[in-house]
């Protein structure tokens, strides 16, 4: 008996969630990136603070949904895993340009590429990738993905916020060493720091700080 896994390519659908609407009064165009268990419409809630006439938010849904917990009740979502990463990370840039040409952002606008917790991961590819260039970049409690290096974030000129809590569930001492120094290697004078006391939690008062 042979075993063989094959590839194809088709075409599919997916949503993303908006906050508040872009006008000609729009000053910030956030696009922002769940971690793993959120649902886009859900991560919204986190920027309801900014302010809505100056402030416009997408975000974008990561296509793999579950259920929660065994009650089959309240579904997340995951970015990528260990399987098949490479594959499902091109799926995810493309759905992001999809996101993009349909959105059809000014050029005159401050664009925020934010990632939170796992949507670090697809929010730091997606700029060293398509060489995005924004106003920020802002790495929230996520850990930088390891095929990135300084090369890929030459062109940059974005502000980078590193943010993370103190007592960070998720991040030992040791971790929070080695991807500060990461970060600096790949983002040098750009980079800022930003901790917070807290865990592995959205952190609500430094986004309406951002801007």
């Amino acid at each position: 008996m042979k075993s063989e896994e094959k590839e194809i390519s088709y075409t599919a659908t997916n949503s993303y969630s908006t906050l508040n609407t872009l006008t000609k009064s729009t000053k910030n165009v956030w696009f922002v990136c769940h971690g793993m268990g959120y649902l886009s419409r859900y991560f919204l809630r986190y920027f309801k603070g900014l302010n809505a006439d100056e402030n416009y938010i997408i975000a974008p849904q990561a296509a793999s949904k579950y259920y929660l917990k065994s009650e089959f009740k309240h579904v997340g979502a995951s970015w990528l895993t260990k399987e098949n990463t490479a594959m499902e990370t091109k799926n995810a840039m493309q759905y992001f340009d999809a996101i993009f040409e349909a959105e059809n952002i000014p050029n005159d606008v401050n664009l925020i590429v934010f990632g939170y917790s796992q949507g670090v991961s697809v929010a730091a590819r997606y700029v060293a990738k398509r060489q995005l260039q924004c106003a920020q970049l802002v790495l929230h409690s996520g850990g930088i993905p390891k095929e990135l290096h300084a090369e890929d974030f030459v062109f940059l000129k974005a502000k980078v916020n590193l943010i993370c809590g103190k007592n960070d569930e998720f991040l030992t001492e040791n971790r929070l060493q080695s991807e500060t120094q990461k970060a600096q290697l790949l983002f040098k004078d750009n980079l800022n720091v930003m901790l917070f006391d807290g865990k592995h939690e959205v952190n609500v008062a430094l986004i309406n700080n951002l801007v």
